[in-house]
């Protein structure tokens, strides 16, 4: 399991790159593709319950 420094470092060191290689727009758009895979992997290891925040939108629609 990696801590949240070691994550933090990896995903600054990725935003960087795409920053030096692109411009900012770039970089906005790695950070959004790392919070969806964030997210993702929280929901898949069970840290965030999809199921009760899906049926949470669908009541007050």
């Amino acid at each position: 399991m990696m801590n949240r420094t070691a994550l933090a470092t990896i995903t600054g060191l990725v935003l960087g790159v795409a920053l030096v290689f692109g411009d900012f727009g770039d970089m906005l758009i790695v950070a959004l593709f790392g919070v969806i895979g964030y997210l993702a992997a929280k929901v898949l290891d069970g840290d965030i319950d999809a199921q009760a925040w899906l049926s949470r939108a669908r009541r007050n629609r």
